[in-house]
């Protein structure tokens, strides 16, 4: 048996069938009702800074830092006096750990799992930028440990926690459009270079940069700036590609709204992906069972330019040249629904559908996924909606689009294994070989 069908099957689906509307987990310690959460960020600068001004502003103490790059560490050591500032954050937790209740991780995707599981294993909640891994089978190991070290979770798809997804999945759920029969996704990235064939010549690192601890798991290689610190994404090593960077918060509402498990299928339309780099752009499809709130059905990504063909969008207002405002569009029985995360100026057709249905506001409503995180640390909020026991899976999901793009061909899925049942050679990109003294 595998290493990944050793993982207790049992487990994860106990795990995955627990409410996520109801609180669940116990803290490590027990918070009085005003007393703050001592958090420490792991990555400090970019999307690092606003998730620990996040935290902050959601009622947390900031007294540990880490960073790889000298220049930002110390601004963010500056910002927060009484923080700790350090450069690898297992000496971090090593040296803070008592003082620290919960953790952000906020690096490129290669680091999250190693960065979040010493974190979880010694009892910390963790907050951690999406996708949650790099991996499939880390996606799934993270959730069975912070299930087995009852920690509060949260994965940073911001917009889960906001008013128009948790309006538009009390919709869906209603029947607005009847049941689902396709869904369809799309963004305008990659907005960085993808389709590169080679690996980058070396340059001189930086002197602020510890460029041993940016590769961290990874194999590695001679610093370069087209890898670090913004164009790590396109690269198959560091990144996750547009998929990975934007499906995480694209593709959530459907995935969502419809109680979406494992897909048993997805194949993809490529262009420009190597052994290095993801594609230049792709099309992704995912093919879903049915389920209480959908047909058998197809969900489609597109990405770096592509879009739906015109005929999704037949009988609607838009068209696909004018439909960049939207983030997807779900055809159901009785019409469809165009849709967007950050906004409630949403497009049904018939156009009377949303007017006609009003459900009770039954999905807890909160301030931002911050305060969803810090309050129920301090046990006076429930669970995170996009808690590890939800965005695992989600995440998986995800990355699974990129294995069919790495493999080249459909594959046909075992969810509950993480087996491609009909591509034996993926293994090795469901569960990545990680750098000598990375290993988990």
């Amino acid at each position: 048996m595998s290493s990944i069908s050793k993982l207790s099957r049992r487990k994860f689906v106990k795990s995955s069938a627990l409410s996520i509307f109801a609180f669940q987990v116990v803290p490590s310690r027990v918070f009085g009702a005003n007393e703050r959460v001592a958090v420490a960020g792991i990555g400090a600068g970019g999307k690092g800074a606003s998730d620990i001004a996040g935290a902050k502003g959601a009622g947390a103490d900031i007294v540990g830092l880490c960073d790889v790059d000298a220049g930002r560490l110390n601004n963010a050591v500056k910002k927060y006096p009484g923080s700790k500032g350090f450069s690898d954050y297992r000496k971090m937790l090593d040296e803070l750990g008592k003082s620290i209740d919960a953790v952000t991780v906020s690096t490129p995707d290669h680091m999250h799992f190693h960065a979040a599981l010493r974190a979880i294993k010694m009892g910390k909640h963790a907050y951690v930028q999406k996708p949650l891994t790099h991996s499939i089978w880390e996606a799934r190991t993270l959730t069975l440990e912070a299930a087995k070290n009852k920690v509060i979770t949260q994965m940073g798809n911001q917009a889960h926690a906001g008013e128009p997804i948790r309006r538009a999945v009390e919709l869906i759920r209603a029947g607005v459009i009847g049941k689902v029969k396709e869904v369809h996704a799309w963004t305008n990235r990659p907005i960085w270079p993808q389709g590169i064939k080679q690996a980058l010549p070396a340059q001189e690192i930086p002197k602020s940069m510890d460029w041993e601890q940016w590769i961290g798991p990874a194999p590695m290689r001679a610093y370069n700036s087209g890898y670090a610190p913004f164009k790590w994404r396109g690269w198959w090593d560091f990144g996750t590609g547009a998929l990975g960077d934007m499906g995480c918060h694209i593709m959530d509402m459907p995935f969502w709204a419809l109680d979406l498990k494992h897909p048993v299928a997805v194949e993809a339309k490529q262009q420009g992906n190597s052994e290095q780099s993801g594609p230049n752009k792709s099309i992704v499809t995912y093919t879903f069972p049915e389920g209480k709130y959908n047909h058998k059905m197809p969900y489609v990504w597109y990405d770096g330019g592509h879009m739906p063909e015109a005929s999704v969008f037949e009988g609607t207002i838009v068209n696909p040249n004018n439909a960049k405002k939207f983030d997807l569009i779900l055809i159901g029985d009785k019409g469809k629904f165009l849709f967007n995360r950050n906004s409630q100026k949403w497009k049904t057709t018939p156009e009377d559908l949303i007017q006609d249905t009003n459900p009770d506001k039954t999905i807890p409503r909160v301030k931002n996924e911050d305060q969803e995180w810090i309050d129920a640390i301090r046990g006076v909020g429930s669970e995170p909606l996009s808690g590890f026991a939800y965005s695992g899976l989600f995440t998986e999901t995800v990355l699974l689009g990129n294995l069919a793009v790495r493999i080249g061909k459909r594959i046909e899925w075992d969810g509950s294994n993480l087996r491609a049942t009909n591509a034996p050679e993926a293994a090795s990109i469901i569960k990545r070989g990680y750098r000598k003294g990375w290993e988990v």
